[in-house]
C-alpha cells in the first residue's frame, strides 16, 4: 500500500494566491534587454584600430587626387586667362591694321596708334608694331616702349573687358607688374608662382607654370 502526501498551503487571509502573467512577462523582457546591452557594449580595441587603418588608407589614396584636381583647376583658370589675352591682343592688332588700311573705323587725327577705334571703348593704344601698350599713351609710341604696372593693369582690363579676372581688391586673382617691355600677370590663388607674360614688342603671350 502506498501513500501520497499532499502539501496544502493556504493564504492566511483566506484567499488564494495567483501568479500574475503580466509581471512575469515584463521581468523576462527586462532580462533579455539587459543581456543584449551586455553583449553590445561598443567597439573593441581591435575593431577601432581596423577602422582607423581603413580611414588612413582611404585618405592616403584620395588626398593626392584631390590636391591634383585643385591644382588642375587653378592651371585651367590661368590657361583660360592666357588664351583670352592672346585672342584680345590679336583682335586689337587686326583692328589697328584695318583702320590703318582705310577701314570704316578711321584713325583719329591721322594717328592710328592712339585710341584704336572699333575695339572696345576705343581707348587702347598700340606701339609702332601695332601691339597693345595701354591706354594713356600719346604721339606715336615706339616698338620698344617701356611698360609700367599701371599700364599693364589698364591693358589687362581694357583688352579683356568683361571677361577679365580681378587685378585689384582684397583677394585679386592676378597681380600686374612690369619688366621693361613686358607685362607680368602673376596668379595669386595657387601659391603665386604661375605667370602670364605679355611681350609688347612682339605681341607674344606666354603662360609659365612653376
Amino acid at each position: 500500500m502506498s501513500f501520497e502526501i499532499h502539501e496544502h498551503r493556504s493564504d492566511p487571509t483566506g484567499t488564494a494566491v495567483a501568479k500574475c502573467p503580466i509581471i512575469g512577462k515584463q521581468m523576462t523582457e527586462n532580462r533579455q534587454r539587459t543581456s543584449g546591452m551586455q553583449r553590445y557594449k561598443g567597439f573593441t580595441m581591435i575593431e577601432l584600430v581596423v577602422v582607423i587603418a581603413i580611414l588612413g588608407i582611404l585618405a592616403a589614396v584620395a588626398l593626392p587626387h584631390f590636391i591634383d584636381s585643385a591644382k588642375d583647376a587653378h592651371r585651367a583658370s590661368v590657361r583660360s586667362a592666357g588664351g583670352a589675352l592672346t585672342s584680345a591682343v590679336s583682335l586689337l592688332r587686326g583692328q589697328y591694321e584695318l583702320n590703318r588700311g582705310g577701314g570704316s573705323n578711321a584713325c583719329l587725327a591721322n594717328n592710328c596708334q592712339i585710341n584704336v577705334q572699333g575695339y572696345g571703348n576705343g581707348a587702347m593704344d598700340v606701339n609702332a608694331n601695332g601691339w597693345p601698350v595701354g591706354t594713356e599713351r600719346s604721339g606715336t609710341p615706339l616698338a620698344n616702349t617701356s611698360m609700367s604696372a599701371d599700364e599693364c593693369r589698364n591693358l589687362w582690363s581694357n583688352l579683356l573687358q568683361a571677361s577679365s579676372q580681378s587685378l585689384t581688391g582684397t583677394n585679386p586673382a592676378f597681380t600686374a607688374t612690369a619688366n621693361v617691355t613686358r607685362c607680368l600677370f602673376t596668379y595669386n590663388l595657387d601659391g603665386g608662382d604661375d605667370v602670364i607674360e605679355y611681350n609688347t614688342n612682339t605681341g607674344e603671350v606666354f603662360v609659365n607654370f612653376n
